[in-house]
């Protein structure tokens, strides 16, 4: 783990691929590394679980609160 702020969005994503109940997740870059994937991968998936409805996911305006700290 970087220690980097984490946003829900990669918290739910980390959540969604890894481990439903993680208490500790990955930042994006992190997870993008473990996973062999880059970044925008991971966008693009969040996007997609998004659009698909998924309720781990935040709508996009409410992205631009403050990020967690994992």
């Amino acid at each position: 783990m970087c220690g980097s702020a984490l946003s829900g969005d990669a918290a739910a994503l980390y959540r969604k691929l890894i481990c439903r109940s993680a208490e500790r997740c990955l930042c994006l870059r992190c997870l993008a590394a473990k996973l062999g994937l880059s970044e925008k991968t991971l966008y693009d998936l969040i996007d997609r679980y998004r659009r698909m409805g998924c309720t781990l996911f935040s709508e996009p305006e409410e992205e631009d609160a403050a990020p967690e700290k994992f």
